[in-house]
Formats: C-alpha cells, structure tokens, sequence
C-alpha cells in the first residue's frame, strides 16, 4: 500500500494513481454535507435546478461537526455511514463530484457508478473525531444554513488522513481486507 499527500481539489491525473488500500493526506478545500443535505441537493438535481453551490470536481466529507469550543474552529468532525447516502449519491457523480469521504463501505450500486463515473471514496475512521479536527483549518457555511450542524460547509483540510476505499479499477480496501483476514472453512 502506497502513501499519497494530495493537494485539493482531486485531479483525474491523481485520482488515477490511487489504489484501494492506500493512505493520504488530502490538503485543501471539501465540501461537507450530511442526509438532509444529499437529500435536497438529489431533489434540486431531479427538478433540473442548479445546486446551492457547484461540486463539479469537489471531493464532499460525510460530517455534521459539533459546535466549536472557544478558541476553537471546529468541534469533533468524525465520518458519518456513506451508505446512508447512497440513495442520493449517483445524481452528484453524475453532477460532477470527484469524491467523497465517510466511514464504512458503499452499496454495489454505488461502488460501481464511483468506477463509472471515476470518482473516489476516501475512508475517515470513525470515533476520531477529535483527533480529525485537528487536521481542519478553516470552516464556512455555504448552503442550507437552516441545516444547522447538517448545513453544507466549505472545510480547509491540511494533511487530513484517510485510506482509499474505492478506487478508479473497481478495487474496494473494505473488501480486500475481508479477504485478506477470511479465516479458512
């Protein structure tokens, strides 16, 4: 497994060389939305409106960040489950979207359309949300205000870590790690 620092947003050439299983450390702009959000975003996209905001070659974080203590700029900004937003997922990757980090692996359908469409899905552990603030450097609202922690957000990452999940080949790191560990029958 390779290790990979990547500059945002995500480019094709990039992209290319990652492979399920590696390690990075995205620095730069992500989009952030949750349920509700992808919910809208897949309701405004199906009415033929434009979105809030472009995600033409955005990479988008599953989060609703808790609120910052003082002195702070982020609160805990863990992964949410991606598969709770598989439903809205291929009306993005269809819009453009690049990528998207969460926690937990994709549906089929979803993996395939990520191949498709040549998008990545980055995995962010899961009860490290503290620890992933740290690697957060800058926070605004920039849809769905009403959303309140669900409301769309424009982060400023440096060297926040992630593995590849899925890659551009069809590889999933959550199944070649089950394979990997499979205890024989």
């Amino acid at each position: 497994m390779a290790e990979h620092q990547i500059t945002l947003p995500l480019s094709d050439e990039v992209a290319e060389g990652l492979r399920a299983g590696d390690y990075a450390f995205l620095t730069g702009p992500v989009l952030t939305a949750r349920d509700v959000a992808h919910k809208r975003m897949a309701e405004t996209l199906a009415k033929g409106e434009p979105l809030p905001i472009d995600v033409r070659g955005e990479v988008i974080y599953y989060v609703g960040p808790t609120p910052p203590k003082p002195g702070q700029i982020i609160g805990s900004a863990g992964p949410t489950t991606a598969m709770r937003m598989d439903p809205f997922t291929i009306p993005l990757l269809e819009a453009g979207l690049k990528g998207a980090i969460g926690k937990g692996g994709r549906g089929p359908e979803v993996a395939k359309a990520l191949q498709d469409y040549r998008a990545i899905y980055f995995l962010a552990v899961g009860g490290a949300g503290a620890l992933l603030s740290r690697h957060i450097e800058a926070v605004e609202v920039v849809a769905y205000e009403d959303l309140g922690a669900e409301a769309m957000r424009r982060m400023q990452l440096n060297g926040f870590p992630v593995i590849v999940c899925n890659d551009l080949r069809g590889g999933d790191a959550l199944l070649l790690g089950k394979a990997k560990w499979r205890r024989p029958d």
